[in-house]
């Protein structure tokens, strides 16, 4: 891989990185306020999962498989 292409998939991690952390403040405030929109609860969550599955992805194109 393109050294390049290895930093544009650093920045995205590191974009993705701090909106799932963002999200998870945001879902764990809500939780506590209880006064909470549970759609909206839902939304958030399944975005953070979203958000998870496509640092995961970036993860393996950065880190070559060792037993490949």
């Amino acid at each position: 891989m393109a050294e390049i292409d290895q930093e544009l998939l650093r920045e995205k991690l590191y974009e993705l990185s701090l909106e799932h952390r963002d999200l998870d403040d945001v879902i764990h405030r809500m939780q506590m306020t209880g006064g909470m929109e549970q759609m909206q609860l839902q939304r958030l969550k399944k975005r953070k999962l979203r958000l998870k599955e496509l640092i995961v992805k970036i993860e393996d194109k950065l880190i070559p498989d060792i037993l490949a």
